[in-house]
């Protein structure tokens, strides 16, 4: 039985692990909780689970210390934006095997992370529905015969809408997604295609595949999470339902494929189509690319600015189409500089968003 650490329980990302967690009760147990601020349902939550240990982000070094005493054998980071990369820096400190929901992680620490991970000898395992795609499919048919990796995207809820009526959407139509449930924030970047340009700087890191050999195709139906193009021009895909709990299941359970309660895909009624991204509509795709190009300190500053806008979108001080324009103008800065420690990162990171800040 593998003992699992739940760090944002009380989210989308947390609640589907919990509830594989209860549908499988001789595979995994939960070991420890960590909700934001919510302590009364993390409190709930762990008597529901039979868990020990329930903490928030305000009990101070939670995450420490849940791992000195839990023992944990995975933990899954399923924090949202900016805040979870210290937690992931925490996790491979400690050794343990780190399910990775939070791409913030990558996009913006990736080479200190990863420098963790050799060190501690902690793997790292993509939750991402896209990255765990990906994932499984460079395990099972080997990267060394990978050409490319195609992420795909549902193009959110205004993939039809034209410039002119993009100007004018609210927070309440953007937040309505047609096939996914998240939380505000991602829902916000899914319909501004910025989550996807951080899938595609998460790809390139994880994957360690230049910019170039990463494309997106819009897929409305979010049924084929990803595929590779192999170097003979086969591609291949992975796909079930548009379920979060199918990735973190594999995540859980690797390197295992072990059977499970989940409802399996059923191709037979289904219709899959797929188009182009449209990036002069919705340019955070492509200064995404241009981020990811120009290194870590600019995909730092891609996200800091990204996640200012979006919450400024939200509280209504600008429009949708000011989310691209803070963050296009944010970019315009230097941020060639590489950081060397996390407090360099975060250092980059406070810059950007009072650069954003001031725009708004």
């Amino acid at each position: 039985m593998k003992k699992v650490l739940v760090l944002g329980c009380t989210g989308s990302i947390g609640t589907s692990a919990l509830d594989i967690i209860k549908n499988m009760p001789h595979d995994f147990c939960a070991c420890g909780l960590v909700a934001h601020t919510s302590r009364e349902k993390a409190a709930a939550l762990a008597k529901a689970y039979g868990c020990p240990y329930a903490l928030t982000s305000e009990d101070g070094e939670c995450i420490e210390k849940l791992l000195r005493q839990t023992q944990a054998d995975i933990a899954l980071n399923g924090i949202a934006g900016s805040a979870g990369l210290l937690p992931s820096k925490a996790v491979l400190e400690a050794g343990v095997d780190l399910a990775l929901a939070n791409k913030e992680t990558v996009v913006m620490a990736w080479h200190l992370i990863e420098e963790l991970a050799k060190k501690t000898g902690a793997k790292i395992i993509p939750v991402d529905s896209e990255h765990s795609a990906i994932f499984q499919l460079i395990n099972k048919i080997g990267k060394e015969h990978i050409a490319e990796i195609l992420i795909t995207a549902s193009g959110g809820p205004f993939r039809e809408h034209t410039k002119e009526q993009l100007a004018s959407v609210t927070a309440g139509d953007a937040l309505n997604h047609p096939t996914w449930s998240m939380g505000k924030k991602i829902t916000i970047d899914s319909a501004t295609l910025a989550n996807k340009g951080l899938e595609v700087i998460e790809a390139c890191r994880l994957f360690d595949v230049a910019p170039e050999k990463v494309k997106v195709v819009v897929h409305p139906q979010s049924i084929v999470h990803s595929l590779v193009r192999t170097k003979d021009g086969m591609l291949y895909a992975q796909l079930s339902d548009p379920d979060m709990r199918h990735p973190i299941f594999s995540a859980l359970s690797f390197p295992a494929m072990s059977e499970n309660y989940l409802q399996p895909f059923d191709l037979c009624g289904t219709t899959l189509t797929f188009c182009k991204p449209r990036t002069d509509d919705f340019p955070l795709l492509a200064y995404a690319y241009e981020a990811a190009e120009r290194g870590e300190g600019c995909t730092i500053a891609y996200n800091a600015a990204d996640e200012v806008a979006a919450l400024a979108f939200l509280d209504g001080k600008i429009r949708f189409t000011g989310i691209a324009k803070i963050v296009r103008r944010v970019l315009d800065n230097d941020w060639t500089v590489l950081p060397q420690t996390f407090d360099d990162v975060f250092t980059i990171d406070k810059n950007a968003r009072a650069i954003a800040e001031q725009l708004i």
